[in-house]
């Protein structure tokens, strides 16, 4: 493969991390239920009090490369819209969750799959071309942290659409050699894992949701910047029903546990001004949900397109905006890999939308070393499973992660 289709992957890298978050018009009153191959309507949703359009210009429709923008008021159809979108740049499929086995053992995970296509649909110049010559590539990520070793595994792979990877437009439909992310029961949302890290690690997964799809953004649009193309459409399971098997050194271990599930489809992202971001998803005891994002100026400050997101128990968003919410490293860890340091533990402070009042978590690492390294990309990033603690005390989980302290993102992301 030529180096600069490696160097196009940095971004497929870069974006698989990216889930910086948004806000989301109010979905239907459940999504989940959803007939198959129905619009998704969604009601009128107010905007957040503290919210001001006017930061950010209107929306191209195209990029320079002629890659569609994701536009408001977009009227989801699944399980259409589960699957591939050509006509957009960069998209994602991005679970992260908490397994527990029999024995005490405890398990982080991520799994990842990147897709990036090299032209837009109306620019390619044959579109009989063999299943080799496709100009779009996909990319995954498969980590495991197994905190009773401490051992974290991972690894990434790289392939052409075409050659031993493929992404259905229909529904969600993912393959790259036995990587396999499927929509099992439409009518129901049921969801199939399977994934490997390399001959280290396997897990099979059955995902089923326990609350409705959330659909981040004002409008439906969650933005990333002041850029007229810096959008995305979010689409989010915060809480998936997860059973299945673990295999890890030849054992198979049954496992249950909860997955977060983004989806995020795009042609932009990073501004010029930004070096990169953090994100955590929180998964709380009282069966409500956190999605922040903070994306980081040149200076260190937060851009005004940083949000924080609760998902109340019912599977509806409030958004609070970058004013209304901080995020900070309570330490540092230095990666003995790259040399990143990375702020953590993190506090995070905002305003619980139950009661009006202010609230703490600190996001503590179950383990400080789940440094990616970025094979492909030469991006090394922070994702890594978390406990949540309030006053001290344990109240959920959370999967947070951190980029750009290993050198900025901006080039890859833009």
């Amino acid at each position: 493969m030529k180096q600069t289709h490696l160097h196009a992957l940095a971004v497929c890298l870069c974006l698989l991390l990216s889930n910086p978050g948004h806000h989301f018009g109010a979905p239907p009153e459940n999504p989940s239920e959803q007939p198959p191959g129905q619009p998704l309507e969604r009601p009128q949703k107010q905007p957040p009090a503290d919210s001001n359009p006017a930061l950010f210009p209107e929306l191209a429709r195209f990029t320079e490369d002629g890659f569609e923008v994701p536009q408001p008021g977009h009227h989801f159809t699944f399980p259409r819209d589960h699957g591939s979108h050509p006509a957009f740049k960069l998209e994602w499929w991005y679970l992260t969750g908490h397994l527990f086995g029999p024995n005490q053992e405890r398990f982080g995970f991520q799994a990842t799959i990147f897709r990036k296509s090299g032209k837009p649909p109306s620019q390619a110049v044959n579109a009989s071309k063999s299943r080799f010559e496709k100009d779009e590539f996909f990319l995954v990520h498969t980590a495991l942290l197994n905190t009773l070793s401490g051992e974290f595994l991972h690894s990434e792979r790289l392939a052409r659409a075409g050659w031993d990877a493929s992404a259905s437009t229909d529904t969600l439909s993912l393959h790259m050699g036995d990587f396999q992310l499927v929509l099992s029961d439409p009518t129901l949302n049921k969801i199939t894992l399977d994934a490997h890290i390399r001959d280290q690690a396997t897990f099979s997964l059955s995902l089923e949701p326990i609350k409705p799809l959330v659909v981040f953004g004002e409008n439906g649009i969650s933005r990333k910047g002041n850029s007229p193309t810096a959008a995305s459409w979010y689409l989010t399971f915060p809480r998936l029903k997860t059973t299945g098997t673990l295999t890890l050194k030849n054992k198979s271990i049954p496992v249950t546990g909860e997955v977060w599930m983004d989806h995020e489809i795009s042609s932009s992202q990073l501004t010029t001004e930004q070096v990169g971001w953090d994100w955590a998803g929180i998964q709380l005891d009282d069966g409500r949900e956190i999605m922040v994002y903070r994306l980081r100026l040149k200076d260190g400050s937060p851009d005004p397109a940083s949000a924080l997101s609760w998902v109340d128990r019912n599977g509806h968003a409030i958004m609070q905006s970058a004013s209304t919410f901080s995020w900070n490293g309570t330490g540092v860890w230095k990666s003995p890999h790259s040399g990143a340091a990375y702020p953590l533990p993190v506090r995070l402070t905002a305003t619980d939308p139950a009661t009006g009042l202010p609230v703490e978590f600190i996001l503590v690492p179950l383990v400080q070393d789940q440094e990616l390294e970025g094979t492909f990309s030469d991006v090394p990033y922070w994702e890594g499973a978390c406990r949540v603690l309030q006053n001290g005390k344990p109240v959920g989980s959370a999967y947070v992660e951190l980029t750009g302290y290993s050198g900025s993102l901006n080039r890859a992301l833009r």
